[in-house]
């Protein structure tokens, strides 16, 4: 049986490859799948900056408590009288050299600390980014844990 050329036309170019609408069907699918994974990713993201910010206000709790035990008289380091940013090379005696940033250290999210003007404590906050309402977390002699109530010089001892 002899084909026509349409015929044998038609029977090459469906064997050859993909039409131009499978292909922008599969790059559409693709792109709807990247943008799910990145979505997933930014908020991955965020939980990972809060423990992070966690863990620090944990670690500055615990070499403020060691440097008070190496002191003699007993005393926490002196730390400015108002609520002041944790600068780039500050440190806590020997045990925390330097204190960590926060991991943006922009915008709301920057460390603070103060003594309260009296050097018988300290308190180191961060806010936290993940929760809807403004959150803190909070290292103090008292220990460190998160509050929606944001600290001040003068209640920063006690929350």
């Amino acid at each position: 049986m002899l084909l026509s050329k349409k015929q044998k036309g038609l029977a090459l170019s469906s064997s050859k490859g993909f039409t131009l609408i499978e292909l922008l069907v599969v790059i559409a699918i693709i792109g709807i799948l990247a943008t799910i994974v990145l979505v997933s990713l930014n908020t991955a993201r965020v939980k990972a900056r809060d423990a992070r910010r966690s863990s620090d206000m944990h670690q500055i709790a615990l070499a403020m408590e060691m440097y008070y035990d190496s002191q003699t008289p007993v005393a926490y380091p002196n730390l400015p009288d108002t609520a002041t940013a944790i600068g780039s090379g500050s440190s806590i005696g020997t045990y925390m050299n330097p204190v960590p940033l926060d991991p943006t250290n922009s915008g709301n999210y920057i460390y603070y600390w103060t003594d309260g003007g009296d050097n018988s404590g300290y308190c180191a906050w961060a806010r936290l980014e993940a929760p809807a309402t403004a959150t803190y977390v909070i290292s103090n002699p008292n220990g460190t844990k998160q509050t929606t109530t944001a600290p001040t010089v003068a209640n920063c001892k006690t929350l």
